[in-house]
């Protein structure tokens, strides 16, 4: 893999190597753009197979970020961190406070917190060595609520967008992976009185949201086949695909899991399908903007109303899509990137003003 050069060719401004002999750490630190403020991402830990597909993970995700915070209204840019290693097994303190140690050598040009397989206590120890983290429990806590608070809202623009109609009650909706953003997200919806379909590759978790929300279980490679309203990815990436397309019964794609899309033409072929797809950057941004608010005093109130406006993004961003007739991960892009570009030129016509006025 060519790393400088897949750096520039989407503007990434740094790729952190990370390794610690005695704890076992390899990790990798992803600074994507910082035009809006200082970079901020989770880490996450999986067992990744290769040095390789870490990285690819992590340059993904970072990139994710940076749309995800401009699009949310955010001053703050894109980064992410991955752990190799199996979360189930390879924890430990030393670990996540040698992690923290490289995660203050940035200075503060990297802010991270919880994400796939790093729990609260993981964070704290993580913090113990930096205060460049968010989401402790010291601060916002768990992002994960938050998270499928925003989804389910997306969910309810979605329904509006593609039914005439943003309730949920009734409608059929698939959920994939029923980890911690995906349980409470099917506790929202099981209460707003959706018909629940639940997989994940732990059965423990689909067990739990068969006897609390009545759900129904299916094997994870049944969930793209089954006939449902809105298919919701809660787990990772990557999963709609050549392969996972043809086999959707679905009107509407919305859920909380990063990279849905392999890759960029997946938008359209969903488009061709007659199919709705809710940007990941855009509907999972709740987990972000509650990080973000502890970054300045945490007040609970103020950001679950944040994450209820990614309601009304979602319909700019369907609105985009009809206007230009783009594919609605296009219509994300635009709008996220035009805000970047607003700010890059207006730091840009500041900095370079005579004197100490502004010029704007």
């Amino acid at each position: 893999m060519e790393i400088i050069r897949e750096m520039r060719e989407h503007d990434y401004e740094q790729v952190v190597f990370c390794s610690h002999k005695s704890s076992g750490l390899r990790a990798i630190i992803v600074i994507h753009d910082t035009t809006l403020g200082p970079a901020i991402g989770g880490t996450r830990m999986w067992p990744y197979k290769t040095e390789e597909e870490a990285i690819t993970d992590g340059l993904r995700l970072a990139r994710g970020m940076t749309y995800k915070c401009a699009a949310a209204g955010l001053n703050l840019g894109g980064g992410k961190a991955v752990i190799i290693g199996d979360p189930r097994k390879d924890k430990s303190e030393g670990l996540f406070r040698a992690f923290g140690r490289f995660v203050d050598t940035l200075g503060g040009r990297f802010i991270t917190g919880e994400d796939v397989g790093i729990t609260l206590e993981d964070v704290d120890l993580i913090g113990s060595e930096t205060r460049w983290v968010g989401g402790s429990s010291e601060s916002s806590g768990d992002p994960g609520p938050v998270t499928a608070y925003g989804v389910w809202h997306g969910l309810k623009a979605c329904a509006k967008a593609a039914f005439g109609d943003d309730s949920l009650k009734g409608l059929t909706i698939a959920i994939q992976g029923a980890g911690n953003v995906g349980y409470h997200l099917a506790k929202h919806l099981n209460q707003e009185g959706a018909n629940l379909i639940i997989s994940d590759i732990f059965p423990d978790k689909v067990e739990r949201a068969e006897q609390e929300f009545g759900a129904k279980a299916v094997e994870p490679e049944e969930i793209y086949k089954v006939p449902c309203d809105i298919f919701a990815p809660c787990a990772l990436g990557a999963i709609i695909n050549d392969d996972t397309i043809p086999q959707l019964k679905c009107k509407v794609v919305a859920g909380s899991a990063n990279n849905q899309l392999k890759e960029d033409k997946h938008g359209a072929a969903l488009e061709d399908r007659g199919i709705l797809y809710a940007p990941d950057f855009i509907i999972n941004a709740g987990g972000v903007i509650n990080v973000a608010d502890g970054l300045y005093g945490y007040n609970r109130e103020r950001a679950m109303k944040k994450a209820q406006g990614i309601y009304d993004i979602l319909l700019r961003v369907f609105e985009i899509s009809k206007q230009d007739k783009i594919p609605t991960n296009n219509a994300a892009l635009k709008l996220a990137e035009e805000r970047i570009e607003l700010i890059a030129q207006l730091s840009a016509r500041i900095r370079k003003g005579p004197g100490k006025g502004l010029i704007l």
